[in-house]
């Protein structure tokens, strides 16, 4: 550093490197054009000096500062935690930071994270969206001009991006094969909380993507004039035993759940397990993404594998590709699910 108490400046690397003052801004700002050669002097001055850039100053040069923010609603859902790490993967590669929030699926929190993040100035948004509702504060992020994508839950209406899975295809295709393997009534169990405490069929759910998953369920299931039930509220592993305890000993018990993710799924594996169940021969199990515990169980449970990396990095490139040419059309990527059947469901 060229001083003990002060960190380098611009000055400090162009004197260093013996070249303009704004030839060192521009090889520092990553910005015009200069020599290989005058670059590498300039970068070597600025690794002697332990030069680091002042981001505030470079936004205010260039409008960008570098960075991204992405707002999910649980971290510690093994989903989005490999979402996260596919949006973090493609935009470091790309040359920006990523700023990590937790909405815990509330809209309060998912706003104020968002009026934060614009605080901040980061160049785009990537959010999971907790309601297909009340969007207004992820519209106006867009309106203002920040690049907004939106990650496994499309809002209709909102002309973002949007990188999700076939979530009605996955939900259609797996009922259709429950029901080919002979259960007869079913029961699809997700932590969302409908509006005003009762579910009333799909539109009373927020989520985006579940909401499209329990359409399908009781579509398919309403084609074949079978009984379906929507559990809702599994949020927590109390909570999802309560809900599966009542249904297991009420009047006609499912012989097939589905979870909604691999949270509840393996509470409710637990809790049928407790019951004293058979998994695979009383009732059968499919859960929502492929987490690492699903093939060790025993017996190990059917799921509907979500190529959740691959999704965050997609919703990151369509984020960057956004940036590079703000004019193109909204996207929208829906990434084909896999199904994968293993003993907890029976084959017959």
């Amino acid at each position: 550093m060229s001083d003990a108490s002060k960190p380098a400046s611009v000055a400090d690397v162009a004197k260093a490197a013996g070249v303009a003052k704004a030839t060192a801004a521009r090889v520092l700002g990553g910005y015009g054009t200069t020599s290989a050669k005058t670059r590498e002097a300039v970068e070597a001055a600025a690794a002697r000096l332990g030069y680091r850039p002042n981001q505030l100053a470079r936004s205010m040069t260039t409008g960008r500062t570098g960075t991204v923010g992405v707002v999910v609603g649980d971290i510690g859902n093994p989903f989005f935690s490999l979402a996260v790490r596919g949006i973090s993967d493609r935009l470091k590669a790309a040359g920006f930071g990523v700023i990590l929030a937790n909405s815990a699926e509330d809209v309060d929190e998912e706003r104020a994270a968002i009026q934060r993040l614009l605080a901040w100035r980061v160049d785009g948004i990537i959010v999971s969206p907790a309601s297909v509702t009340e969007t207004a504060h992820i519209a106006e992020a867009s309106a203002a001009g920040v690049a907004v994508t939106l990650l496994d839950r499309e809002v209709a209406g909102l002309g973002v991006d949007c990188a999700t899975t076939d979530d009605t295809g996955a939900a259609l295709g797996v009922t259709e094969e429950l029901i080919a393997r002979g259960h007869r009534s079913l029961a699809y169990v997700t932590s969302s909380l409908p509006d005003q405490g009762q579910f009333e069929g799909p539109q009373s759910i927020q989520t985006g993507a579940v909401r499209k998953r329990i359409e399908a369920f009781l579509a398919t299931a309403a084609r074949h004039h079978l009984p379906a039930r929507v559990l809702t509220g599994a949020s927590g592993e109390e909570a999802t035993a309560r809900l599966i305890h009542e249904v297991m000993a009420g009047p006609n018990p499912p012989d097939a759940i589905i979870a909604s993710d691999s949270l509840i799924g393996i509470s409710v594996f637990r809790t049928l397990r407790a019951r004293g169940l058979a998994i695979g021969e009383a009732v059968s199990l499919v859960t929502f993404h492929d987490a690492d515990w699903t093939q060790i169980t025993e017996p190990p449970v059917s799921v509907v594998g979500q190529p959740a990396l691959q999704m965050g990095e997609a919703a990151a490139r369509l984020l960057v590709e956004r940036l590079a040419a703000p004019d193109l059309p909204p996207r929208h990527l829906a990434i084909p699910t896999q199904m994968i059947w293993r003993a907890s469901v029976r084959s017959t």
